[in-house]
């Protein structure tokens, strides 16, 4: 064996290491949030025992396709009538409808609070509707990745404290992010003016929201080929079976322009741009991602040398999810931050394009941008 194998693996070894460390500390943090937000969830029940909430209005907006949605519903409606609420709105989604005209529907009908039971793809989809509306969005986290509940710390595989939160917790207005593919492949001409770059069809010039993160390239590929039925048994380590099939895939070449800067053309794996950063498995990608800052952080992802490359940036991602960054020269596995208002790139070849964890077709031309303050969704009370 060569002694670049044994590098690589001594590599993989290491950031394994760094990987444990790094999940059982975030854990017993997280463990630690969830404990006082419990806490104090449940202080403003027993307040709202003593006196009984006004009526009003809440829509629930469920997946029926999710395994734990038939059995919720009992729950969330016995947990309402306790609390005083009239009888809350039940609406399901549909494979022709994931959720944005059902939310419509529900703020047509005068709700005030509409809690989403489902995953990350339901969420997205009801923030949509109600992006703009000062509607207040909950969320009973029942998906794989469960990702913006990540983000704002709420309960996971806990549904009746996630319920708590979602009917008696506080508003908190954040930021939304969009993504628009303006040319997806199917064009061959080389026009700039993006009016011109946008290719036929209806799917192709859509606006699509993110609230996590948005990304072209590994990424996205990872995600589009990951196995449903492997997603389903083990949850989000179903990505990373899939991530190893494209460890060896070609490095990209891109142009990115940010805020109207000269471009600047990259070799990258993945470009990202995320509007918060946090991940499954403990893992932080956007280390200064705020959620409500009007800011997008934008993040290049590029390895080089192999396997070994992928293991430097893994354990890079692992060390600054805990605060910790090196600066070390001639990186063979790196992530570059950066930040902007809207983001511009376009790629030499066509890639998968994925938001939030859902893959929304190719492109090699796409442009995103942050809409400040536009979402109102609940949290914990502090």
């Amino acid at each position: 064996m060569t002694w670049e194998a044994w590098v690589a693996i001594g590599a993989l070894v290491l950031a394994g290491c760094a990987v444990v460390i790094a999940v059982v500390v975030l854990r017993r943090l997280r463990e630690l949030r969830l404990k006082v937000a419990a806490d104090a969830a449940a202080a403003e029940g027993d307040a709202s025992d003593a006196e009984p909430a006004e009526p009003r209005l809440v829509a629930f907006i469920a997946n029926p396709s999710k395994p734990d949605v038939a059995a919720a519903r009992g729950e969330i409606l016995r947990a309402t009538a306790e609390i005083g609420l009239t009888t809350p709105l039940w609406l399901e989604t549909t494979v022709e409808d994931p959720g944005v005209g059902q939310a419509r529907e529900a703020v047509r009908r005068g709700a005030d609070v509409v809690v989403v039971v489902g995953g990350d793809g339901t969420v997205r989809a009801v923030a949509e509707a109600l992006t703009g509306t000062k509607v207040a969005m909950g969320i009973v986290p029942v998906g794989t990745g469960n990702l913006l509940a990540r983000n704002l710390d709420l309960p996971l595989g806990d549904p009746a404290a996630a319920l708590r939160i979602a009917l008696e917790g506080s508003d908190r207005t954040i930021d939304v992010g969009w993504l628009r593919v303006l040319r997806d492949g199917s064009v061959e001409d080389d026009v700039t003016s993006p009016a011109e770059r946008i290719a036929p069809g209806a799917q192709a010039s859509r606006d699509h929201i993110f609230l996590v993160i948005a990304g072209v390239g590994f990424d996205a590929a990872m995600i589009a080929d990951t196995d449903d039925n492997l997603k389903a048994r083990v949850g989000w380590i179903a990505y990373f079976v899939s991530g190893i099939r494209h460890l060896h895939g070609r490095r990209l070449r891109v142009t990115v322009r940010l805020d109207g800067a000269p471009p600047e053309t990259l070799r990258l794996r993945s470009l990202l741009v995320g509007n918060c950063g946090r991940l499954p498995g403990g893992l932080t990608l956007l280390p200064d991602a705020l959620i409500d800052d009007g800011w997008l952080d934008v993040a290049a992802i590029d390895t080089r040398g192999g396997v070994a490359g992928w293991a430097q940036l893994f354990g890079e991602v692992v060390l600054q999810g805990v605060g910790v960054r090196t600066e070390l020269p001639a990186k063979i596995g790196r992530i570059d931050h950066t930040r902007a208002r809207t983001i511009h790139a376009r790629f030499s070849s066509t890639e998968p394009v994925q938001v939030d964890g859902d893959i929304v077709g190719r492109a090699c031309d796409v442009e995103a941008r942050v809409e400040e303050g536009a979402l109102v969704v609940r949290v914990a009370r502090a």
